[in-house]
């Protein structure tokens, strides 16, 4: 796709065709799987009380998993692409910068110290930990004179990363709960429950709002700080606010699904070769993208070997790692 052919059709087109492939992958991850469901009983568990054993099996098992797939897949690119503008780093990702390792540790340590802990502290676990684990790599990203460095934080949250997930395992295998742990983390989405969704969707949502409205904000801060600065923008208080915002919605996203890397890098590119660099574009169709590919994801790691389950997260890693080394080789000198 060109430039001119980009700009020259209008966003609301492409939002609406962006509507119509996750609608699209939606209806498809309810059909396809291992038990054999057909069209007209998607419609009936949607639209009836009617009850039988396949309309059970959408309602109480496929439903919730792929609700929980779009609000995940619509977090996780959403903080994705604020990282991205805000670090203007094309590598920027909640799983490379320390947010997902740093739920992983905060997990681990509730499981060992609170094992009677419901899944809502989980969840505040999580957000505790992502903080933790992204103040730490751009705080280490910051150290040096000059400045944030794509280059520098990308090393910062790698070496962050892995060290607190061994942090993790280190405390799965002294306190004999690797496999609670395993079963968090493995990145997948099977078991989503309704009473958790009624947990997470909140959290997502009002992140996933708060997003949009300062998207403006952000396409400014993408430029450049002193270009925000120059039109009167409180940087401190956008980069604070926006800061809460991958807060929220990584650690919501790693409390529900586990590790789940590559996502929150791959959307936002995708997205932006289709709707251009504004952001005020970019996040919502960000949103629907990773929302669809999560779908995509979920739906293959169900069918695949069916009817045993493949790791979503593997999926996902086959797709991701090549862009990650496209983007390397292609982009990464740009943003340096």
């Amino acid at each position: 796709m060109t430039k001119e052919t980009r700009h020259s059709i209008p966003f609301i087109f492409k939002f609406i065709a962006g509507i119509l492939v996750l609608v699209s992958m939606f209806v498809v991850s309810m059909v396809f799987g291992a038990a054999d469901i057909s069209f007209k009983d998607v419609w009936l568990s949607l639209t009836s009380n009617a009850t039988n054993d396949k309309i059970t099996i959408i309602r109480e098992i496929r439903l919730p998993r792929e609700v929980a797939a779009i609000f995940v897949g619509s977090a996780l690119a959403t903080s994705g692409a604020i990282m991205q503008g805000m670090t203007r780093n094309p590598l920027a990702d909640p799983g490379l910068l320390g947010l997902t390792a740093g739920a992983n540790a905060a997990l681990a340590v509730t499981i060992a110290f609170v094992p009677s802990a419901n899944y809502f502290w989980i969840m505040i676990a999580c957000f505790i930990g992502a903080a933790i684990g992204a103040i730490i790599v751009f705080g280490i990203g910051a150290l040096k004179k000059g400045g944030f460095s794509p280059f520098r934080i990308v090393l910062a949250g790698s070496a962050i990363s892995a060290f607190l997930y061994a942090v993790a395992e280190g405390i799965g295998l002294y306190f004999k709960i690797s496999k609670n742990v395993s079963m968090w983390t493995a990145g997948g989405l099977i078991g989503t429950s309704w009473s958790q969704l009624q947990i997470i969707i909140p959290f997502i949502s009002i992140g996933l709002l708060i997003a949009f409205f300062l998207s403006r904000q952000l396409t400014i801060l993408s430029l450049s700080e002193e270009v925000a600065v120059g039109l009167g923008q409180k940087t401190l208080l956008i980069k604070t606010v926006l800061f809460i915002i991958i807060i929220l919605l990584a650690g919501a996203s790693v409390a529900l699904v586990g590790n789940m890397a590559f996502i929150g890098l791959m959307v936002p590119h995708m997205a932006r070769a289709i709707v251009g660099t504004d952001y005020r574009f970019v996040i919502p169709m960000s949103a629907i993208f990773g929302a669809a590919f999560m779908i995509l994801a979920d739906t293959i790691a169900r069918n695949i070997n069916a009817p045993y389950e493949t790791p979503v997260v593997a999926i996902v890693a086959v797709m991701g790692i090549p862009f990650f080394l496209i983007i390397v080789r292609k982009w990464g000198k740009a943003f340096s």
